[in-house]
């Protein structure tokens, strides 16, 4: 499933130190709502990556 969201989850977990629940929480719990504000929210405090913010908020807002 190269290309999907999901298939960035491992890589993002050992590159950051988190499960991808703990991700999706702090993303939920955001007062940030759109994609492009939670991806930069993503990148401007925790240092991830613009492809690995992008498939985190992509996967949790369509509800996974």
């Amino acid at each position: 499933m190269a290309g999907t969201p999901t298939s960035y989850f491992p890589s993002i977990e050992k590159k950051y130190g988190r499960p991808i629940s703990e991700w999706q929480e702090l993303i939920r719990n955001s007062p940030l709502k759109k994609h492009m504000e939670l991806v930069n929210w993503l990148k401007s405090e925790f240092g991830i990556g613009h492809g690995h913010a992008t498939a985190l908020v992509a996967h949790t807002l369509a509800g996974n």
